[in-house]
């Protein structure tokens, strides 16, 4: 990006620092909320006919134009987080959120990552998110999928390098870099993105089956392709490619079709939902247990 192109974003940052973006999900109804990272609302619209189990697609406002803003604009300072349970393949979850401030926080992206394809494989989530649902009973359970957010794996770009394995930086081999450069069509892109789209529905087809409750399927933010002359998705810019999300329902149902097998190389903290982690504090100090 040269230096208009450059000073043309930071203005528009400026202007989206000071900005009011969308409602927090935790202001909506669910048990389960879904996220499909980087999922723009017209994508899902799209491609939502094929699968059964969601319900009609609606398009809600995004409260973050990127990852690690959603993160801090979501979680940061609500009291829910406490009784939430969160499994999690995005990588910026050890910048901008507090651990302690979860029920659980499980970041399968530590250590479920898979070179091979550059990111964290949905099927992995599913198997964390429904051993959590099963184990942990949560109030609420967020299950972040990194898919439709590049690397595409059932289609992959030449030149993609995949996600980065930490959230301090992002990689110079992607696609937003790739169609500013002329190097890739937009048409080719949003063919890539549409399959991953694509291979993580039927993940969250088989989430759906195995929780109970209320599930809501949103995104983080969406992608821009070329809109106001920006691809990707940089953080506080207030534009509707990347703030318009989806928001889609679901009826969970536990049929046990499912049997997880991943497990975290250390367990995860003791869940403090319903005080049941006080409640045993309090009797070990007493001398009862």
């Amino acid at each position: 990006m040269g230096r208009l192109g450059t000073a043309y974003l930071r203005g528009l940052q400026a202007i989206g620092r000071r900005l009011d973006y969308g409602t927090n999900a935790f202001d909506r109804e669910w048990d389960v909320l879904v996220v499909l990272d980087a999922c723009r609302a017209d994508l899902l619209c799209s491609v939502a006919p094929e699968f059964d189990f969601l319900d009609r697609v609606e398009t809600v406002r995004s409260v973050g134009s990127s990852s690690s803003e959603w993160l801090e604009n979501t979680f940061l300072d609500r009291p829910e987080t406490a009784r939430t349970v969160m499994a999690t393949g995005n990588t910026w979850t050890d910048r901008y959120l507090d651990a302690d401030a979860f029920a659980a926080l499980d970041e399968v992206w530590k250590y479920a990552w898979d070179d091979a394809i550059g990111t964290v494989p949905a099927a992995a989530i599913t198997d964390r998110a429904v051993t959590l649902a099963r184990d942990r009973d949560p109030d609420r359970l967020v299950v972040h999928y990194m898919q439709p957010h590049h690397p595409f794996v059932p289609d992959p770009l030449d030149g993609d390098d995949g996600l980065a394995r930490t959230g301090s930086h992002s990689n110079e081999g992607n696609p937003w870099v790739l169609l500013r450069r002329g190097d890739v069509s937009v048409e080719r892109v949003w063919r890539a993105y549409e399959a991953n789209l694509r291979h993580v529905l039927p993940e969250v087809a088989t989430l759906v089956d195995n929780v109970d409750g209320r599930v809501a399927v949103t995104a983080d933010h969406g992608n821009c392709f070329g809109e106001w002359g920006l691809y990707g998705h940089p953080m506080h810019t207030p534009v509707p490619a990347l703030l318009a999300v989806p928001w889609a329902e679901a009826t969970g149902v536990d049929r046990g079709t499912l049997d997880p097998e991943l497990e975290p190389p250390e367990p995860l903290p003791v869940s403090r939902v319903h005080g049941e982690t006080d409640e045993r504090e309090r009797l070990e100090a007493l001398g009862y247990l």
